[in-house]
């Protein structure tokens, strides 16, 4: 993995060195202060590179258009919430997305089955272990904005998202969060409504560069991807983990995120 990965940089395979254990102390600071950690230039220059070219004739070729209108939440309706509520504003997405079938072999898939990898992030999130997905289209997803196109705001809905980013479009793609906007026990809807509006001074933008890992608490903190501008498409890797093995998506939410149950 060392001509993909700068491992002097991020011993993510010698977690119980001295800077191994160093690396996992600044992640988990940065989680703790900010819901995230990046590390820039993870992925080398020629990983990058060998990654784009895998890719990009896939994602040009056989990848499954996503575009759809949503709220926040993705969901036609919350309890409680009118439907006329600000919160609840319509939003589209659009991105073009390949599934971890369509990349046997690919450097994305030799990252995402590599051990060290998901103990490295398990040591971050101070869990005992994490695991791959079973399904073989959720696990690992690549993902192409092209002009226009964006990720509009969510919450996740597991505790924490890894990406990956391949390339960097020409301008726009930056990612844009929203910190801590409501607890398991406050929804905070007149919040959420005021980030949808414009009217929230603690909207951050953060401006990512290819071969960045980005690993990010996502599940009460709203996040987009603003529209991208120019010919040069934003691609993305995505790599799901969970504490129990065996996870996989339901035949719905393959079918609406890959437009295929297999």
């Amino acid at each position: 993995m060392d001509e993909f990965l700068h491992l002097t940089r991020y011993p993510i395979d010698r977690l119980d060195s001295d800077a191994g254990r160093s690396l996992v102390e600044r992640c988990r600071r940065d989680l703790a202060q900010t819901g995230m950690f990046n590390l820039e230039g993870f992925l080398t220059s020629a990983g990058c590179a060998r990654a784009v070219g895998e890719v990009a004739p896939v994602l040009t070729a056989n990848s499954f258009t996503h575009s759809r209108e949503h709220n926040i939440y993705f969901k036609k309706s919350i309890d409680g919430l009118a439907a006329d509520h600000p919160a609840l504003a319509p939003q589209r997405t659009t991105n073009h997305t390949i599934c971890g079938d369509q990349m046997a072999g690919f450097v994305v898939m030799l990252l995402y089955e590599w051990p060290p990898f998901a103990q490295f992030l398990a040591q971050t999130m101070e869990m005992a272990e994490l695991h791959t997905m079973a399904d073989e289209l959720a696990g690992a997803n690549v993902l192409a904005y092209r002009h226009g196109e964006a990720l509009n705001w969510h919450f996740d809905r597991s505790e924490f998202t890894t990406t990956l980013l391949l390339q960097a479009p020409d301008a726009g793609g930056e990612f844009e969060y929203r910190s801590d906007l409501r607890t398991d026990a406050d929804p905070n809807y007149d919040g959420v409504a005021r980030l949808l509006t414009g009217d929230d001074p603690e909207k951050r933008t953060l401006q990512i560069a290819a071969g960045t890992l980005n690993v990010f608490k996502g599940k009460n903190t709203a996040h987009r991807v603003t529209p991208v501008e120019g010919e040069r498409d934003r691609i993305i890797a995505v790599l799901s983990y969970y504490e129990q093995p065996g996870r996989m998506f339901s035949d719905e939410e393959r079918l609406g995120f890959y437009g295929r149950t297999g």
